[in-house]
């Protein structure tokens, strides 16, 4: 599912967070690295319509981010920086099968549909736990379950690997590489981005850099230091 921005710009009382922006992205793995304000957070938020463009146009597959909200935000998953804020409910089972409440599924089909996430991602049992109780990485795969189970064609994770050990990291990053849909990655841990199909940069709410990883790695080190 492609993703295009056609001049797309956004401004926050009077102030340019991002500058006019054309950029298709079809790649299934999209890496979005910048300095803390350089706008990265905001140019993926307009992707699933959390940020509408004040200038300009955002469409996924064929939809306006502004004209068709609901049916983009079907199609795009957000996994926040703090995952906890979005877990609504107590109990992760509940959690995530909370997603289906309006697909139309009796009880039987939601209950075999949550078995089935939990399982895929190595987590039956968290379960029965709270949020409260979880670990970084334990949140993150929880999250991350809430989120696929509604069935998005996108991903985009902002700062997966944010104050993980390396053990949850590993265990995140594994995951990661095993999901089927296009996964966009905003960050600040380099490495994760390894083996991706594209990484931008951006600075001061321009796009910088747009190449394969190392490429987009070097420049934006080079960026960092000046």
């Amino acid at each position: 599912m492609d993703i295009h921005f056609s001049d797309a710009s956004v401004a926050f009382e009077g102030r340019i967070a991002v500058e006019p922006l054309t950029l298709s992205l079809r790649e299934r793995r999209i890496g979005i690295i910048g300095l803390n304000g350089s706008g990265k957070t905001t140019v993926a938020r307009m992707i699933n319509g959390l940020t509408k463009p004040t200038g300009g146009r955002v469409s996924v597959g064929g939809l306006d981010t502004v004209k068709d909200a609901s049916s983009v935000l079907k199609q795009v998953g957000f996994i926040f920086q703090n995952p906890q804020n979005q877990i609504i409910l107590p109990i992760i089972r509940d959690d995530i099968a909370f997603g289906l409440k309006n697909s139309g599924l009796d009880k039987t089909a939601t209950e075999a549909a949550v078995d089935a996430i939990l399982q895929r991602f190595g987590i039956e049992h968290l379960a029965k736990r709270r949020a409260h109780e979880l670990s970084g990485g334990e949140l993150q795969l929880s999250a991350l379950a809430a989120v696929t189970i509604t069935g998005p064609k996108i991903l985009i994770m902002d700062e997966p690997t944010n104050q993980l050990d390396l053990r949850n990291r590993m265990l995140v990053e594994k995951t990661m590489a095993g999901l089927e849909q296009k996964l966009i990655v905003i960050t600040h841990d380099l490495p994760l981005l390894d083996g991706f199909d594209r990484v931008l940069v951006f600075h001061q709410g321009k796009l910088h850099a747009d190449a394969l990883p190392a490429v987009a790695i070097e420049l934006y080190r080079e960026l960092a230091l000046s």
